[in-house]
């Protein structure tokens, strides 16, 4: 899953020239990056503001790592600025915090140690919150995915029977390093053809070829393979259902004073509603959460 993992880029398949067929715009009504934090009238809340480390009081600034390459969760509008509800979800904290958003896009690959470094105060970028990650940074838990297959529409394609497809996922994603790869090697040990993995670097390249007919099948988090979907004029659908749900969390240096500040200006979203109200203007409330936990991965 944006699951993504921070192993290096092997560029299995070539990154074929795609045409444009996927409209990876934001929904008009959300216009651009803080468009829904205005329209749900985030405030400040004082008593979490003023639990703030005194240097990000003085600041007066929310440092965010993002890859902002992953629709609908995180991408770039027709103006080149972040948007998606990840992106709404964290000018709502920053409203709530007092914090002025400053977005530091870069490459997934360096936002965990952006964050562990200092550079940066969170990452908000579809981390799966993981054991193996867990042992770098801390997690607040916000969402819950589980892995979409998608196939050309009116093909039936099973993912757990997928032996001989060709199938698109997003480089470095869950899906690139383990649960395509473990798909086909139980194809090889009955004896059956591999499945030839498709990376690319984004995800749009991804759906694009799907829909193009350069791949049978793709593979991605359930909300950017449904929201793919909404934005692919009936050319694909879902291939079975959502599997191996499990949750995203937005990392932070570990056992930093700012953990438990961001923990309760995220839970305070979802008890005045907001956070469902921005889930659902993208169609993604189906992975909702009710507690912002730390650490989920940790306690199974």
């Amino acid at each position: 899953m944006r699951t993504r993992y921070l192993l290096p880029v092997l560029t299995m398949a070539t990154a074929l020239a795609l045409s444009g067929c996927v409209d990876n715009s934001a929904p008009a009504a959300t216009g651009g990056a803080s468009a829904t934090a205005d329209a749900v009238d985030v405030k400040k809340n004082d008593s979490i503001a003023a639990m703030l480390p005194e240097k990000m009081k003085s600041a007066g600034v929310l440092n965010v790592g993002m890859a902002n390459n992953y629709p609908p969760n995180e991408f770039k509008d027709d103006n080149g600025a972040p948007a998606g509800w990840a992106v709404d979800l964290t000018n709502a904290l920053g409203k709530v915090m007092g914090l002025k958003v400053n977005f530091d896009i870069g490459t997934f690959d360096n936002i965990l140690p952006a964050v562990r470094a200092g550079k940066d105060d969170m990452g908000m970028s579809s981390f799966t919150d993981t054991l193996e990650r867990e042992k770098q940074v801390d997690f607040v838990n916000y969402y819950s995915a589980g892995i979409q297959w998608a196939a050309p529409k009116g093909k039936t394609v099973d993912p757990d029977n997928a032996c001989g497809l060709k199938v698109a996922v997003q480089a470095t994603t869950y899906e690139d390093t383990h649960e395509v790869p473990a798909k086909s090697k139980a194809c090889t040990d009955a004896g059956k053809p591999a499945i030839t993995i498709f990376k690319y670097d984004a995800q749009d390249q991804a759906t694009n070829a799907l829909v193009v007919g350069q791949v049978d099948a793709m593979s991605a988090d359930s909300p950017v393979t449904l929201y793919a979907i909404s934005k692919t004029k009936d050319k694909i659908q879902t291939a079975g259902d959502a599997f191996e749900v499990a949750p995203y969390g937005i990392p932070v240096a570990q056992d930093s004073e700012f953990t438990p500040v961001l923990q309760k200006a995220l839970q305070s979203l979802i008890d005045d509603g907001t956070y469902t109200k921005i889930l659902s203007k993208w169609g993604v409330e189906a992975g909702g959460v009710k507690t912002a936990e730390l650490n989920v991965a940790a306690k199974g």
